[in-house]
């Protein structure tokens, strides 16, 4: 899928994102995050890692926009709620465990 992030075009697909975050430890997070497999990473973190950009130069909402658009689950984290392993997708619960 074509999207455009901090003015750049970019072809994206979900299997293009899964294998990039692939052994990407996900930092702790408060706010928006994306569900990649059993783990929730910090927007900014994902656009970094897909983009090879700087986090400056593009915002949560492009990122989000995008990821939802392949098909991933976006969540908000409030600071009572720590980021990591999800027990589902579906439900969008954070279990207590942290990577």
């Amino acid at each position: 899928m074509r999207c455009v992030i901090a003015r750049f075009p970019f072809e994206l697909t979900k299997a293009g994102v899964i294998a990039s975050m692939k052994g990407v430890k996900p930092e702790p997070a408060v706010g928006e995050v994306v569900v990649i497999g059993r783990r929730q990473y910090p927007v900014k973190q994902v656009g970094e890692v897909v983009t090879r950009q700087d986090r400056r130069d593009f915002s949560v909402g492009e990122v989000v926009r995008a990821m939802t658009k392949l098909g991933f689950t976006t969540l908000t984290v409030t600071a009572g709620e720590p980021a990591g392993e999800a027990t589902g997708e579906a439900t969008g619960e954070a279990t207590g465990t942290t990577f």
